[in-house]
């Protein structure tokens, strides 16, 4: 599957179980990604939407390739090893990226 698939994927479950999301803020998570262009995450209002290019301002940008953040979305990626090591490189609130892990890993048992 596509890592848009992936998000895709994502994206239904956080809107067909948004209790997990209630309590989140709303933020936006940039994907800058070094093989295939800007993907954007918006939990709004309870809701996630997926936009396909830079739409809103981002509370955080990370910069990895397609298989990095496949990997992220599999719970396979430990984000501050990533960043520490150089294959993810923040922009924005760092303690944003440690939470898309979190909504990450609480949607892989949805």
């Amino acid at each position: 599957m596509s890592v848009m698939g992936e998000l895709r994927e994502l994206i239904e479950k956080v809107n067909s179980y948004p209790e997990h999301i209630s309590d989140e803020k709303d933020r936006v998570f940039q994907f800058a990604l070094t093989d295939a262009g800007t993907i954007q995450v918006e939990l709004r209002d309870g809701k996630a939407y997926l936009h396909e290019r830079q739409v809103e301002k981002p509370d955080v940008s990370l910069q990895l390739s397609e298989k990095d953040l496949s990997k992220l979305l599999a719970d396979e990626l430990n984000t501050t090893f990533a960043f520490m090591t150089g294959k993810v490189k923040v922009d924005g609130k760092i303690g944003l990226a440690l939470k898309l892990q979190e909504i990450v890993r609480t949607y892989q048992t949805v």
